[in-house]
């Protein structure tokens, strides 16, 4: 047999593979991965109930970081997830070459500075440590809050989406920056003066909204949202999680077990319209 010959064999096996387990996939079975914390319990308290009211098979899967979701979304062991905004969702695609897509935005908790050390913003003194997230996006989010508190001086005309330490014009309070992973930053409060802590970390680590020193007003592009594969945005369980999300059950739930959170507008358009 020729080296070509088999080489098409293996390729048609594979392809034949690959086809019956497409095919095999129960259309109402989903596997949604989320950061730990609020976007899962958003799904297990809102989104599950549901989608098995129609027939779904609803299975969960929990992370700790921000890389793994939108790999195993990419190679096909999530259906969706629910864990960035589509700044970040863009910029990761595009760096890794995964075909991604925004489906819905879902209430979001901001990204807030906290401190087990201070109980104001005004305790803040040459030296103080700072902690924030190392990732470029929700480091941007951390320097603009800075800078609205007059700890630092972005330089001028600096991107507020891309800004970066190296955007640091002038350190006014002479702080100490300290960049962590996002998971990692509840954890650095015990050697930190203050730390930004993005709301899913903060409230799965026990954290409260309302213990905040303050939290960023988040604009529209820094609103969480459920992100699909590309090829799979026009498909009836797509369309099914997007409608279970505008539900008005889903804004009751919402209302119940996460206030405090920024609504995305099909919710805040609901409320006025219930009013």
């Amino acid at each position: 047999m020729t080296i070509a010959r088999r080489t098409l064999i293996l390729s048609t096996l594979a392809f034949a593979l690959a086809t019956s387990l497409a095919q095999a996939k129960d259309p109402k079975d989903i596997t949604i991965g989320a950061s730990a914390g609020p976007y899962a319990d958003q799904l297990k308290l809102g989104i599950k109930p549901i989608l098995e009211q129609q027939g779904y098979k609803v299975k969960i899967v929990e992370f700790n970081d921000y890389i793994q979701p939108n790999f195993a979304l990419a190679e096909g062991s999530l259906d969706a997830n629910v864990f960035q905004h589509i700044v970040y969702l863009k910029k990761f695609a595009l760096e890794h070459k995964l075909a991604l897509s925004e489906l819905i935005q879902v209430p979001t908790a901001p990204i807030a500075l906290y401190s087990k050390k201070h109980k104001s913003l005004a305790e803040v003194k040459e030296g103080s440590t700072v902690g924030l997230p190392n990732d470029p996006t929700n480091q941007a989010r951390a320097l603009v809050l800075l800078e609205q508190l007059g700890w630092v001086k972005l330089r001028d005309n600096v991107d507020p989406v891309r800004a970066s330490e190296k955007d640091i014009a002038v350190n006014l309070k002479k702080i100490k920056l300290l960049p962590l992973e996002a998971a990692q930053l509840p954890r650095s409060l015990g050697d930190t003066d203050y730390s930004f802590i993005n709301g899913n970390f903060a409230l799965a680590s026990g954290l409260k909204l309302t213990e905040a020193l303050v939290a960023e007003k988040i604009p529209p592009n820094y609103i969480n949202l459920v992100a699909v594969r590309t090829v799979d945005k026009d498909k009836q369980f797509a369309k099914d999680l997007a409608a279970a999300y505008r539900s008005r059950a889903f804004l009751e739930v919402t209302n119940k077990h996460f206030a405090g959170y920024v609504k995305p507008e099909y919710q805040q358009s609901l409320q006025t319209a219930s009013k």
